[in-house]
């Protein structure tokens, strides 16, 4: 569900009476006389009846059979996936369907990260002790917990939550987030900030609404110049306990585990999961939409390009067993010196 502290919504809208409005009324004879009034838009997993859910995918296919959501946009190939329960509607480009809905109930104009006027939102709210540099900007329902400190020209923007104990340094922005307790945040970061989305790639390059949030666990800390992209739908999580170093990319809809570490200058591609206890060197990479396991050990410059279990060692490019990665570098010095002769 869209957080609306973050993204205003339209208001409730039958389902029909949108794709008429959006010009898709062609469409309409798939509702076969049912309708729904749409009051939101989710995620397939956490979709209620009231909720509009994307499956585009045949990777979709097991969690929208699980889904909840009152009607679902869908790749062709899906139609026998669908619950009895939901209504579909299959398109030729249900991504374009999708983003084009979603435009029209969180418009561009109003879920700007820096809009000044939220008249559906409260002043801000400070508990006791709170500290506050030189310039700092605080939007509107910003809510901040005992004893954080704020640096210097930072700017909150509007609806964002921190917890207690925190410090953020000087020159960052926090947009469209929650932040937990004895939060560190160095000078430069960027949380907050939209994931890089696309469709039609390299010929429209029409932008996918951004519309989700960064969820900052407790004790994480957050290197100088960071950037933590907000989720397209869902959230991009970091979990309790974690260190983040310098100059690292967080892709949307990562989810980062307890107490792991990431070392200066990588960069996690969009739904990425880095399970709990995860360590990565300096410049890793992920290729996205794959999933490290608990307690591994990623060396520096490994670029990992599918799922690794727990506990794995990798290195190389694109990343390997460890020893495969030795085994092999051994092998090619042995080649690239050739045989002794005599």
């Amino acid at each position: 569900m869209v957080d609306t502290r973050f993204h205003r919504f339209v208001g409730p809208t039958p389902l029909s009476a949108l794709l008429a409005q959006l010009g898709h009324g062609d469409l309409t004879g798939q509702l076969q006389g049912r309708d729904m009034t749409v009051s939101g838009v989710a995620e397939l997993d956490l979709a209620g009846p009231g909720d509009l859910v994307l499956a585009a995918q045949a990777s979709y296919g097991d969690d929208l059979a699980r889904t909840h959501a009152g009607a679902a946009i869908i790749g062709s190939k899906l139609a026998e996936k669908v619950p009895p329960g939901t209504i579909a509607l299959a398109a030729d480009k249900p991504h374009n369907l999708f983003a084009d809905i979603l435009d029209y109930l969180y418009p561009a104009s109003t879920r700007s990260v820096i809009a000044a006027e939220r008249d559906d939102l409260d002043a801000p709210m400070f508990e006791r002790d709170v500290s506050l540099g030189a310039n700092v900007v605080i939007g509107k329902g910003v809510e901040i917990g005992r004893g954080t400190v704020i640096g210097a020209n930072t700017v909150i923007g509007a609806g964002v939550t921190i917890g207690r104990n925190c410090l953020i340094a000087a020159n960052c922005t926090i947009d469209c987030a929650h932040l937990g307790n004895e939060v560190t945040v160095h000078p430069g970061v960027r949380i907050g900030t939209e994931g890089f989305g696309w469709l039609d790639h390299g010929q429209a390059n029409r932008k996918i609404p951004q519309l989700g949030r960064v969820i900052v666990q407790d004790r994480v800390e957050i290197g100088a110049n960071s950037t933590l992209d907000r989720g397209a739908l869902g959230d991009t999580v970091i979990g309790d306990g974690t260190k983040i170093d310098n100059l690292v990319q967080i892709g949307h809809n990562c989810r980062i585990g307890r107490n792991c570490l990431i070392a200066a200058m990588s960069g996690l591609s969009g739904s990425t999961i880095i399970e709990d206890g995860v360590l990565m060197g300096g410049g890793t990479g992920t290729a996205g939409h794959l999933r490290i396991g608990a307690g591994s050990i990623v060396a520096g410059r490994a670029a990992v390009t599918k799922d690794w279990p727990a506990g794995s060692k990798l290195a190389g490019a694109p990343a390997q067993d460890i020893k495969d990665f030795w085994r092999e570098l051994a092998a090619m010095r042995k080649l690239s010196k050739g045989e002794k002769r005599g």
